[in-house]
């Protein structure tokens, strides 16, 4: 982790469902977090470059996150929207320390 970088406890990982979403909330930014199927714990920018829509409200698929008004399609890891759509959404770093899910900002 960086140096200028903040690790923020969120919430423990037993209370993230896995292929739900939740939004947080960091340092006023909504964040989208999602334990996915394979264990690993995601989190991107909590609103769709498209039409501002709710991603934690949106269907997991694997790696990725269909947006709830538009369904365009979201990558978890690279926050990139697949084609035939474009754009981009922030992507947090996680870590999981002692059961607890942690966001660096």
């Amino acid at each position: 982790m960086e140096a200028n970088k903040e690790r923020i406890k969120i919430i423990k990982l037993e209370e993230l469902p896995k292929q739900i979403g939740k939004e947080v909330h960091v340092n006023g930014m909504p964040i989208a977090l999602f334990h996915l199927s394979n264990g690993e714990v995601q989190a991107i920018g909590g609103r769709c470059p498209h039409a501002g829509g709710p991603l934690a409200e949106g269907i997991v698929s694997e790696e990725f996150v269909y947006c709830p008004l538009h369904n365009r399609k979201i990558s978890l890891v690279t926050g990139e929207v697949q084609e035939p759509d474009d754009g981009c959404v922030k992507t947090y770093e996680t870590e999981v320390i002692d059961g607890y899910v942690h966001i660096v900002v």
